[in-house]
């Protein structure tokens, strides 16, 4: 799906992931990323996002929370991590980068409230008014105060399923009061999610019906003397932060935009590329063959469906200079993914040629280890640390 636009705009990342991986340095199983642009991207972000006066917040679960990158993108700009659960709070603060977003998509856990309170996030998303007290009680036993958004929602708004959760929008004024009448907490501001959605038929970005819902609570809020926070996340990258700001959205959550990998980068082919450069691969290495085919490891080949189950290919061989395309078929979602298979019918893979795919990856959800490469814009690249798909350090060599 992104393979062929890394290798358009990014070829020395795919040269640099087969040599690495030749000499040892890179197991297979490896997402890899060029750290050289996850820095001009997050460069990119921020400065858009400060023109536009918006706050910019980094996701970091679908690069596996990999401390290198964590801190390239801090120190490119972005200042703060949005936290898609309490495991990424845990591993971005770990690496030096402040919480600035905690809650959304995924509740705080009762007995983790404490030590998520701990962390001092800028903001905390709550679903009700059982999640607004434990965090309000959490943060009190601390000395704080906690700014709590409220996740609403209104008839017609679009959620992935399994992401539904709420206040009703119509009841934003009665939420505020009550979380305001906490001892502990505040209510700073209202989010969604998606804010935004891409459209495969039009190849762009749209706002959702979320995103209208939003504005319209946010204006209530502020009607009422409220200064508002209005969170809108959902397939960010540097083009679609204007449409936020118009919308009214004063904070905004880039994440696949960080490598390069939104739905939107995949159908770009030229004059309309975004201002991202793809950044990041999936490195494996043949195992064995059978039948024809060509396996190789897994362990990391989970694929986003956001743009649905496309055709993937790979590039094989042990020379950079020499690889080759051959169709590639990973396991379906049911199955777990020890191997993935190339078509050998189609070309030759040797047992322990490097396989580089290019997909839209969630490496939090995989077993995979990543890698942040420094030096492929200069032809010396050098991998910055191997870690787990949560953040914790690999031995490597083993």
């Amino acid at each position: 799906m992104f393979l062929e636009t890394v290798r358009r705009r990014n070829p020395g990342l795919i040269a640099a992931a087969v040599a690495l991986h030749q000499a040892g340095k890179i197991p297979a199983g490896t997402y890899v990323y060029d750290l050289d642009a996850v820095g001009h991207n997050a460069r990119t972000l921020a400065a858009e996002a400060a023109r536009l006066g918006l706050t910019p917040y980094a996701m970091l679960k679908q690069v596996g929370r990999n401390p290198d990158l964590t801190r390239t993108v801090r120190a490119a700009g972005i200042g703060a991590s949005v936290a898609v659960d309490t495991a990424c709070a845990r591993a971005t603060t770990s690496a030096g980068m402040p919480l600035g977003h905690v809650g959304h998509l995924v509740q705080v856990p009762r007995h983790e409230a404490a030590a998520v309170a701990a962390m001092q996030p800028a903001q905390w998303t709550v679903f009700s008014h059982e999640k607004a007290a434990e965090a309000a009680r959490a943060a009190r036993e601390i000395g704080r105060e906690q700014d709590l958004l409220a996740r609403i929602h209104a008839d017609g708004d679009e959620f992935y399923v399994g992401h539904e959760g709420g206040f009703a929008a119509d009841d934003v004024l009665a939420v505020a009061d009550r979380v305001d009448a906490l001892d502990g907490a505040r209510l700073a501001g209202v989010t969604t999610f998606p804010a935004l959605l891409f459209d495969a038929e039009a190849r762009t970005v749209r706002p959702t019906r979320n995103a209208a819902t939003l504005a319209l609570a946010a204006a209530r809020l502020r009607d009422s003397g409220r200064d508002v926070v209005v969170n809108g996340p959902g397939t960010t990258s540097t083009r679609t932060l204007a449409t936020l700001a118009e919308l009214g959205v004063t904070h905004v959550e880039p994440g696949h935009a960080l490598t390069g990998t939104t739905p939107w980068h995949a159908v770009t082919d030229g004059d309309d590329d975004l201002p991202e450069i793809p950044a990041a691969v999936h490195v494996s290495e043949v195992s064995h063959h059978h039948g024809g085919r060509a396996y190789f490891f897994g362990g990391g080949l989970y694929v986003d469906p956001v743009l649905g189950r496309s055709p993937v290919h790979g590039l094989v061989g042990s020379d950079p200079d020499g690889l080759t395309r051959l169709p590639a078929e990973l396991p379906p979602r049911e199955a777990i993914d020890y191997y993935g298979q190339l078509d050998q019918e189609r070309g030759s893979a040797a047992a322990g040629d490097t396989v580089v795919l290019g997909f839209r990856g969630q490496a939090f959800v995989t077993r995979a280890c990543t890698a942040g490469v420094t030096g492929v814009s200069t032809g010396d690249p050098q991998v910055a640390g191997i870690w787990a798909s949560d953040g914790s350090a690999v031995a490597w060599p083993v």
